[in-house]
Order: C-alpha cells, then structure tokens, then sequence
C-alpha cells in the first residue's frame, strides 16, 4: 500500500477503483489492507485523479458502501474525482450498469485531460500464448490456488492462497423426500491448524464438471492435455498470468475458469471476431452493442436462457475460437463460501456444511448444476478412503453475544439454520457447564415438515433439555396458505419486542431478497405497535440496534 502516494508522483496520474461490498459493508479479502490503509492513513493523495466503480446487489441492506466509502475517503485525502460514482447492481445487470457509466466515464475523462478520442474501438490481447517444450510434470500446476505443488506438500497457515486440503468424513442427506437434496457434510481439520468460531464461513475450492470440460475441447477441436502458459504482454505489470501458468487446457477449464456462468458481453464481442458466418458475426456485433436493442437482446438470450460458453459454441456452429483466447477471456472460478454449521465448543476437529444441491431447467429445458455442490455430492467417504476438498477459514462478524446471559432471536429458514445450528451447539456447551442462559428463540422454516425439516430430531433434544428457550416453526407447503418465518413473527410481536427491550440480539440468515426484507418490515412494526413509536423513530430503533451489533444479518441472493 506504501505504492499508493507514489501514484502522485505520476505525471497526470488516473487511478480506477472496482470496489466490492461483502457482509455487512466490508471490503472484500483482497481489499483488506487497502480499506485498513484508507482508515489509518493521512497521506496526502492531492495530484492524484481518480474514479470508483462499485459492486454491489440492491437486496442487501450495505448496498456498494464500499464503492462510497472508497469515493468519499480518497477525496478526504486529497485526490481530485475524475467523474461520479458508478454503482453495479448485481441483482438486475451488472455489466449493463457498468457499459453505462462507461460511456459516460471517457468522455470526461478526456475532458478533463484535455486531449481528443479517436472514436476507434480496438480490441488488444493482454496475455501471449506460449507453449513450453519438455517440461517436466512437476513443473506444471494441477488445480493449485497459488503456490506450486502446494498440494502434494500441505504447509500452514491455510488461507485462500494455500488451501487446506481436507478430507470429507461424512457426507447425509437431510431431506427425508421432496426431490430435493440437502447435504450434511463433515471435513476434518484434525492437525491442520486451522481455527473457526460459530457464525464463521469455509471457502470451499470447487472443480468444474469433467464432462462439460470434455465438451468444450472437443467443441473447440483442442487437445485438454497440452500444457500452456499465458503471459502478460507487459513485462512490468504485477499480474504476470490470468490464472496459474503453466498447466494443461484441462486444468485451466477444471480448477481456474468460471465455463458455468453466463459470458459478459465484452467477452462475447472479442469472440465475435472468429464468427465465420456473416449473420452470426451480426447477431453477436448486435448482442454486444450498448443499444436498447442489443442489452434487449443479450437480457433475452442469454440471461433468461442462461446461456454459458458451452452452449453459446454449440448455438453459433461457425464461432471457432481459439482456445488459448478463450480462456483468457473467461473469468476466474471462485471459491464458494458456505456459514459453518458446527461450534467447535463440540466439533474442534471438523467443520460442518450444511448446503442445497442447486439444480433447475431453463425456459429451453437445458438441466443447470451449481458447481460446487453438485461437485460436494460425489465427495463420499468409500471403504475407508476420504475424498478431500481445499478449503480455508474466513472470519466473519456474525457472532453471538459474548455474555450467553444475553437473550437472542434466531430467524433461519432453509439452510438459512447452518450458522444457528452452531450458535445453538455454543450454548448447549455452556448450559453442559452449568451456568446460566438467556433466551435462545428460533424461527425455522421450510416447505414441508416431513421432507425437509433440518436436523429436526437434534433442534427437538435442544427444545427439551432447554438450551432452546422456543421454536417456531414455519412449513410454507402443509396447508393451502402459504406461512413463512416472518409471518410467525407477526404473530408473536410481544415476545419479540420484550426481547429486544431486555437488550437482546436477533440474527437473520437466508434469502436476501424477499425473506431479509420481509423479517425488517416485520421488526420495524414490531417497534411501531408494541413501542409506540412513529415509523421514523421506528426505523430509526432498528438502525441503533444494527450499528450496536444486536441486529445482525448473514444473507445472500
């Protein structure tokens, strides 16, 4: 970060900030130590001319606070703001918002360094392909995240550069019918030193579909098993490869490219370049153009139909790229990040997942898998033999109150239950102790009670020896009215509001966009019937007990 102040003494020095919100409006891993530079420092950026992208999703409460954060605390130090805020809202269309404030960002730009634009759209590759000779197979990476042959010799600290390879020691299902399936998967961490506490998340490294793998080298008439580097055109630049170089074309597709989720449109418009047919070249041109007609396209196309580069290759017959370019272009494969589902007050050595395996149709009947747990549902442990899974610790604020005194409400439908069912274990080992507990309320729901209860029997045995003060139970699917968690709340308005009154906490975790919402509504009426208050000091009530940390939310969308 020392880097920084060193920008200004650039001549005309412009710096482009993409900045991504996480949790409860915190930076991002890798934006760590720069959010902890701008909060500590007062270094003077005057002379440096800068602009923020942020990325966000309307759904969550810290909708892009990081993106605002960044705008506002680079000017406080002095650097001069090129052009506006840009706000991406992942929700509706990400790439579109950006486009928009790109074509609007040039312009000032230009403006405000006075020099002309060329109005010439070229299209440059920033990584060259080389293809080494003879190298020896150890030479090559198989899947690592960082450092070479990191996983044929495992040396903590684990993070998310050098995962911990862990083996999976049970794998269940949960639902008892339905059609559905939710695994209850337990990873051993016994030697690896690694360290959770409740309400923390694992990052899990997932590995794309084989057979989707197979199908794209063939697509693209490519041998998987050559061994490739791509390396960054410019030498001085501090990202030398867009993913682990050298490895093989299977590798790549496997362990470093995202090949499941939809291509961006600048992707597409670089492909578009190897369309051999004069009325595919057009359709594509067309889709990736800024126009109403072409993001109307592209929304119809490929969003709705979800489209990945597979099925993008195979509906345009004459697209022939090459496949070195192809997974320049792709982006990386993310680690997926699930709420651990264990305490290790009980489970020192093993953290728990408790996860859904997403799989749905699209509108044209084309069967969708998520990628890390349909990968995690073929991880049995067989005869003995324990598959493994990298994986690493990120520490989250989602934690309970530190006196177990302190009464709390728990609101966790679905799989919504994983971070609670570890806060429940917490203090079942402290009532174990024989000391005191304050209330521990929790509200579950799912469709129907007899497929898709979770963890059912042992939420019954906390209920009876008491570390469960209550549970309220909502089964979306057993009467002809649907019920869900925040219904059962607006039943129970009193309770809650005593809760609160007596200094209590409430932690929500599931669905951003419609379950989240909803348990807010129902607090801030909780607040404007049983307080008495206005809906402005109700709101206002609610806001308090958020930035006190008593009003806490782990949710996704």
């Amino acid at each position: 970060m020392e880097d920084m102040t060193r920008l200004t003494e650039l001549e005309n020095p412009l710096a482009i900030f993409c900045m991504a919100t996480y949790g409860e409006g915190d930076p991002t891993d890798n934006a760590q130590e720069f959010y902890d530079w701008l909060q500590a420092g007062d270094a003077s950026l005057e002379g440096l001319n800068y602009a923020v992208f942020a990325l966000g999703n309307k759904t969550y409460e810290h909708y892009n606070d990081m993106g605002k954060y960044v705008d506002k605390r680079l000017a406080e130090l002095g650097a001069t703001r090129v052009f506006e805020l840009g706000q991406g809202d992942d929700d509706a269309n990400i790439e579109e918002d950006f486009v928009t404030w790109r074509e609007k960002f040039w312009p000032a730009v230009c403006e405000h360094f006075g020099i002309e634009a060329t109005g010439e759209d070229i299209s440059i590759r920033q990584f060259s392909l080389e293809i080494p000779e003879d190298l020896p197979k150890e030479k090559t990476f198989s899947g690592e995240s960082a450092r070479l042959g990191s996983f044929k010799k495992q040396k903590p600290p684990f993070d998310s550069k050098n995962p911990y390879l862990a083996p999976v020691a049970i794998n269940r299902e949960l639902h008892k019918g339905g059609g559905r399936s939710c695994m209850h998967i337990e990873i051993d961490i016994t030697g690896s030193r690694l360290r959770y506490e409740a309400g923390d998340h694992v990052a899990v490294f997932p590995i794309n579909d084989p057979n989707q793998v197979q199908a794209i080298g063939e697509r693209l008439e490519a041998d998987l098993d050559v061994v490739f580097s791509l390396n960054n055109v410019d030498e001085e630049a501090s990202k030398k490869h867009p993913f682990p170089c050298p490895c093989t074309y299977r590798t790549a597709l496997a362990h470093y490219l995202d090949i499941n989720h939809v291509p961006r449109t600048h992707i597409l418009k670089e492909l578009s370049d190897y369309t051999q047919d004069p009325k595919e070249k057009e359709f594509l041109v067309t889709l990736t153009s800024p126009t109403p007609e072409g993001k109307a396209l592209y929304s119809d196309w490929i969003l709705k139909d979800h489209r990945d580069i597979l099925t993008v290759l195979r509906d345009l017959p004459s697209l022939k790229p090459p496949i070195d370019h192809v997974c320049e272009l792709l982006p990386r494969l993310q680690a997926r990040y699930y709420s651990i589902s264990s305490s290790p007050k009980l489970y020192p050595n093993s953290i728990h997942i408790t996860a859904v395996v997403v799989e749905w149709e699209t509108r044209l009947g084309r069967t969708v898998k998520g990628v890390a747990t349909n990968w995690l549902a073929l991880k049995h442990p067989t005869n003995g033999i324990k598959p493994t899974v990298p994986v690493y610790v990120r520490k989250s604020q989602f934690r309970l109150p530190f006196k177990p005194t302190v009464p709390v409400i728990m609101v966790g439908p679905g799989t919504g239950l994983a971070p609670f069912r570890g806060f429940i274990q917490e203090r079942y080992s402290v009532k174990k102790e024989g000391k005191p507990l304050g209330d521990t309320v929790l509200y579950f729901g799912c469709r129907k009670k007899a497929d898709d209860y979770l963890y059912e029997d042992e939420l019954l045995d906390y209920l009876n020896d008491g570390t469960l003060s209550k549970i309220h139970t909502a089964f979306s699917r057993d009467q002809a009215e649907k019920v869900y968690v925040q219904h059962l709340m607006r039943q129970n308005k009193q309770e809650i509001w005593q809760i609160l009154e007596n200094g209590g906490h409430i932690y929500v975790c599931g669905d951003a966009r419609n379950m989240a919402r909803d348990v807010h509504k129902v607090l801030v009426e909780v607040v404007i019937e049983c307080g008495e208050r206005s809906e402005e000091k109700a709101e206002e009530y609610v806001k308090k007990l958020s930035t006190k940390g008593r009003y806490s939310a782990d949710v996704w969308s």
